[in-house]
């Protein structure tokens, strides 16, 4: 491959998680635990055990590298793990001031941000709290490159660039996509634009291994060789499924290593999301109605629209514990939710016993881009927030009422 060419995308479209996938078998103990608990659905149940895991895999990266990985927080931003994770990892990234705010406040450690525009208001917010400061344009960066250099507290200020590679999983996270908004192209840098800049980031990947980070690294470094021998870091984005059965660890390892010995100023930094709560939690809801239009439909009490969008978005069809395919099994339904959306439907799911009104269901690998973007869209109410921890009883941690939606609007 010409690192330098252009590169064709391909569209994939997200699988379902694998049932076997690592936290699978606990789902079983998680529900029970849940049902014993008497709390209601529909309700997101995370299992403190998954994110030791995956912090532990994380904490291996950066001994074996000196690499620092920080919590994406557009994927989780669940405050009550928190504890757990800052034992494994070394900061927090933000997509804007309240992220930014959420991780100085909460979590600790570095406090990274990055945002395609910054307002006034906000800039002068963020000198108080974040460490890195990542700009989206030189536009930006001009403007605001006196307030950063002249801050009372010491901030390293960095650029983001497009490399014009990506591998995105779908069109809809494709950050290289022809006219992206995401960026500075190589093409348009020079060195009196980059007078105080220290770092370089780059986030192109989308749930992926690290066969597509090696690949956009090539990209990387045919571009932008000359900026990186006289920066202080490089961060790596987020999109490493580096806590998946099948992510090649040791590949991402010496990718790293590799990057240090061709820039030994460089520290590096990647901020995946997914990757810290991957097997996390799942969402349990409840049959609501049945109803009959050229199939049995279940009408239940979680949402695709309102509590898990990226059903809709990406599109994929989630696991539910218990099920199979359509016509797998000998009963087949089709979820829908309880909004006003037409279009508010789950997937098509096979049972082997006929399901009944009450009966909860366990959708798996919730945890990441469902509290995070969840809504009160119909004053539909939003799930409760509940733990098991370390295998336990289930706690509750936060449940919503009819202030939370209607705070929200008046």
């Amino acid at each position: 491959m010409n690192p330098t060419s252009g590169a064709s995308r391909p569209l994939v479209v997200k699988a379902p998680i694998p049932s076997s996938r690592k936290g699978a078998t606990a789902i079983p103990q998680i529900a029970n635990a849940f049902r014993e608990s008497g709390l209601t659905t529909p309700s997101y149940v995370l299992d403190q055990r998954a994110f030791h895991h995956n912090g532990s895999i994380l904490k291996h990266v950066q001994d074996k590298t000196g690499a620092k990985i920080l919590l994406a927080q557009k994927a989780f931003s669940c405050t009550a793990i928190y504890p757990i994770l800052r034992n494994y990892l070394a900061g927090t990234t933000a997509s804007g001031l309240f992220e930014a705010r959420l991780g100085a406040e909460d979590f600790g450690g570095e406090v990274h941000v990055f945002s395609p525009a910054y307002k006034p208001d906000e800039m002068s917010k963020l000198v108080e709290v974040a460490d890195h400061i990542v700009f989206n344009s030189l536009a930006q960066w001009k403007h605001y490159r006196e307030q950063i250099l002249c801050a009372d507290r010491r901030i390293s200020a960095g650029l983001r660039i497009n490399p014009e590679y990506s591998e995105a999983c779908a069109e809809i996270y494709d950050p290289c996509a022809p006219g992206s908004r995401f960026g500075v192209l190589a093409g348009v840098m020079n060195e009196d634009d980059l007078q105080g800049i220290e770092g370089l980031h780059f986030h192109t990947l989308c749930e992926q291994g690290a066969d597509a980070l090696e690949r956009t690294l090539e990209h990387v470094f045919a571009k932008f060789d000359k900026h990186l021998r006289k920066m202080k870091w490089l961060n790596m984005g987020g999109g490493h499924l580096i806590t998946s059965d099948h992510y090649d660890v040791p590949r991402l390892i010496r990718l790293i290593k590799e990057t240090r010995s061709r820039y030994p100023q460089l520290e590096i930094f990647l901020e995946p999301g997914e990757a810290i709560s991957s097997g996390g939690g799942v969402l349990i809801g409840s049959v609501i109605d049945i109803v009959e239009n050229g199939m049995q439909i279940a009408v239940l009490d979680v949402s695709a629209t309102t509590h898990m969008p990226d059903v809709l978005e990406m599109p994929y069809r989630p696991d539910v514990e218990g099920s199979g395919l359509p016509g797998e099994k000998k009963h087949t339904y089709r979820f829908g939710g309880p909004t006003c959306l037409s279009g508010d439907v789950i997937g098509d799911y096979s049972f082997d016993e006929p399901l009944k009104i009450g009966d909860q269901l366990v959708f798996h690998d919730m945890a990441h881009y469902t509290m995070v973007k969840n809504s009160t869209f119909n004053g539909i109410p939003l799930p409760s927030i509940a733990i098991m921890r370390d295998g336990g009883p289930v706690e509750l941690v936060r449940e919503f009422d009819y202030q939370d939606f209607k705070s929200r609007l008046g």
